[in-house]
């Protein structure tokens, strides 16, 4: 049997009351030259049931099983067990729109530069009772070409992971998802970029991307605040070593108390503060840690100093952002946002 053009790898972990939604959506699609390549995580529901009788129906659909041992485990696994040029990613609580497999792989055929593709993400969730993921998946939506992912992969992560399309030879170069006390999907992400992997999206919704309360990134401590400012602030320090004009020193946009948490990170790794800078008149002219509390209209002028916002309030980073332009500094130059 000739290999297909498209594998789409699936974990699978007691999910029987939705990844029939997903396979369905699948099987909807446009493009027809495509596998599924479903991994039972060891379930304890009737998920292998469920997988099996999709398989029956269409021989599009394979699925095997392995003893749990979590979502890293059955991703790489169905990775490794993948045939097609191409490889997507998809939760089994998710629903792909029937254009998803063919613009993806159309964005891959005719940019040869681009190793990842993404698209618009739907949200699925409770935007009253999930406002920060509907936050999220908004600002995800306006990340959209190469340039922007680049830029902006440490203020969040850029590119959903149940979204993703990648040609084989970028899992066979710079290696699939890695255990530890991180986000792997996050740090799979950010080592592609640094090895120079370019990333686009395709710019139209083509997924429905629900967050049910038992999502792992609500559960798991691996996806928690702190662990995705760890991995982030690890590849953060390597990225100004090789941008930044005036390394180890860089100046840090915000002073409150979780700015100072999260860009204080740095600080282990040998990067020095020049300053805090903020709006703040209550907090102008204090000194935290050594450092001064600069006011925001005094910082240096562009080529003089490397900036970091470190803000994340709603509205702050986009009107920094603003601020910055207004001064002549220039993304990725001057400033990398991080927060």
């Amino acid at each position: 049997m000739a290999a297909p053009k498209i594998s789409v790898t699936m974990p699978c972990y007691n999910c029987a009351e939705t990844v029939g939604r997903a396979l369905t959506s699948l099987l909807a699609q446009t493009c027809t030259d495509f596998e599924v390549v479903a991994v039972d995580d060891g379930s304890t529901d009737d998920t292998a049931g469920v997988l099996a009788e999709y398989a029956r129906r269409d021989s599009r659909i394979r699925f095997f099983s392995i003893e749990h041992g979590g979502v890293i485990a059955a991703a790489n696994a169905g990775i490794e067990a993948a045939r097609g040029q191409y490889i997507a990613r998809m939760d089994a609580d998710d629903e792909s729109m029937p254009d998803r497999l063919a613009a993806q792989a159309q964005l891959l055929d005719s940019t040869p530069d681009v190793g990842l593709v993404g698209c618009r993400v739907r949200f699925g969730g409770c935007r009253a009772q999930c406002a920060g993921y509907a936050h999220y998946v908004d600002w995800t939506n306006t990340v959209l070409t190469p340039e922007a992912i680049n830029l902006h992969r440490f203020v969040e992560f850029p590119v959903p992971n149940p979204s993703i399309m990648f040609r084989r030879e970028c899992v066979e170069s710079y290696g699939p998802y890695r255990d530890g006390d991180f986000p792997e999907d996050y740090d799979l992400l950010l080592r592609w970029l640094e090895a120079g992997v370019r990333m686009a999206k395709v710019d139209e919704e083509l997924l429905l991307w629900n967050d049910p309360p038992t999502r792992l990134s609500r559960t798991h401590p691996r996806y928690d605040v702190d662990a995705f400012y760890r991995i982030k602030t690890e590849y953060l320090v390597r990225w100004l070593a090789a941008n930044n004009p005036h390394h180890s020193v860089v100046h840090i946009l915000g002073s409150g108390r979780t700015t100072r948490k999260r860009a204080d990170m740095l600080l282990s790794h040998g990067i020095e503060f020049a300053a805090y800078y903020d709006i703040d008149p209550r907090k102008i002219g204090h000194v935290v840690n050594g450092v001064k509390v600069v006011d925001r209209n005094d910082i240096p002028a562009p080529g003089e100093a490397f900036c970091i916002p470190y803000v994340a309030s709603r509205g702050a980073r986009e009107e920094i952002a603003l601020f910055l332009a207004e001064r002549g500094y220039v993304l990725g130059r001057d400033y990398i946002p991080a927060a």
